[in-house]
C-alpha cells in the first residue's frame, strides 16, 4: 500500500519536477518503514516525531543533502495534505563549510571515455559531459529533445523549472548516430529496462570507468559537469555564457568554478617573481 499515492499525485498538479516528486516520496517511504507499519507519520506528536527523525539520520549515517530533503519533505507533506505546519528547526543541518570539488583533467575524462568499450555507456557518458548535464537531465532526455538540423538540444524542466538549449556538438552527434543504429531507443535517448534509464545503474557506469581509468581522486557522476565547466571557462569561455550552458540561476553558483580553474591560478603571479 502506497500511502503517499495522493502526495504524490498533488506535487504531480503543482508541476514539482520528477526528480523533487521521487526524492519526496521516495524518502518519506524509507521514513514511513522506519517508524513501523503500526504508526502513521501524522499522528505521532512532535517530540516523538523528532526522535524518530534523529535516529534515522544517525542510523542511515544522512549526508547533507538527504537530510535536508527529508525535513522538506516532512513539511511539505505536513502543510500540503494536513494543513499542520511542522517546526523541525531543532534537526535542522547547519550549512556544510565549502570544500572545493576535485576537477577531472582532460586527459583524465578521455582516459574515462577511451577505455569505456560498451557502446551505451560510452554514449552515456560523453553527453554528460559534452553537454554539462546533471544526471536527471541524461535519463530524462528525450529523442524528440534534440533537433539534428539546428543542432540544438533542448533539456526540458531542468533543476530551477527552467527549460534551456544547449548546442549539439559533431562528435556528440557522430557518437550517438552509431548508438542509435545499435540500440535504437524509442522515447528516451537512453532507455532501460524499465522505459527510463535506472540512476543507480549509471551511477555505476561512472565508477566502473573511474576505476578503469586508474583515477584516485574524489569524484561522482556530477564530476563530470563540474569538469565541462572548468574546462569551458580554461579554454576562454565567457563566465556568463558558462551560467547559462549550466541553467545556474545565480553567478555566484557558477563563479565557484573560477575558484577550480587552471587558467585563473596561473595568471597569478607569485611574491617571488617580483624579486
Amino acid at each position: 500500500m502506497n500511502r503517499f499515492k495522493d502526495f504524490e499525485q498533488l506535487l504531480t498538479i503543482k508541476r514539482y519536477s520528477s526528480n523533487t516528486i521521487n526524492a519526496y516520496v521516495g524518502l518519506l517511504s524509507v521514513f514511513d518503514t522506519f517508524i513501523g507499519e503500526n504508526q502513521e507519520i501524522h499522528r505521532l506528536e512532535t517530540p516523538f516525531l523528532l526522535q524518530h527523525i534523529r535516529n534515522i539520520i544517525s542510523k542511515r549515517s544522512y549526508a547533507y543533502t538527504t537530510q535536508k530533503q527529508l525535513l522538506c519533505a516532512l513539511v511539505l507533506y505536513m502543510k500540503e495534505m494536513y494543513g499542520t505546519h511542522l517546526d523541525l528547526d531543532t534537526v535542522r543541518p547547519r550549512k556544510p563549510q565549502r570544500v572545493l570539488p576535485d576537477i577531472l583533467s582532460l586527459q583524465e575524462v578521455k582516459k574515462m571515455l577511451d577505455l569505456t568499450e560498451n557502446l551505451k555507456h560510452k554514449a552515456m557518458l560523453t553527453t554528460i559531459y559534452a553537454l554539462g548535464l546533471r544526471s536527471g537531465e541524461l535519463i530524462n532526455l528525450k529523442l524528440s529533445h534534440i533537433d539534428k538540423h539546428r543542432d540544438i538540444v533542448t533539456i526540458k524542466a531542468a533543476k530551477g523549472k527552467r527549460d534551456r538549449q544547449l548546442p549539439f556538438p559533431e562528435s556528440l552527434k557522430l557518437l550517438l548516430r552509431k548508438y542509435y543504429k545499435q540500440y535504437e531507443p524509442r522515447v528516451y535517448l537512453f532507455e532501460g529496462q524499465k522505459n527510463k534509464y535506472a540512476s543507480a545503474s549509471l551511477r555505476a557506469v561512472f565508477s566502473g570507468a573511474v576505476k578503469r581509468a586508474g583515477i584516485t581522486k574524489e569524484v561522482t557522476l556530477h564530476s563530470l559537469r563540474h569538469a565541462y565547466a572548468t574546462h569551458l571557462l580554461e579554454s576562454g569561455t565567457d563566465l556568463r555564457l558558462i551560467q547559462e550552458l549550466l541553467g545556474h540561476n545565480s553567478i555566484k553558483t557558477t563563479m565557484l568554478y573560477t575558484h577550480v580553474s587552471k587558467r585563473s591560478m596561473l595568471q597569478v603571479k607569485s611574491p617571488l617573481d617580483f624579486l
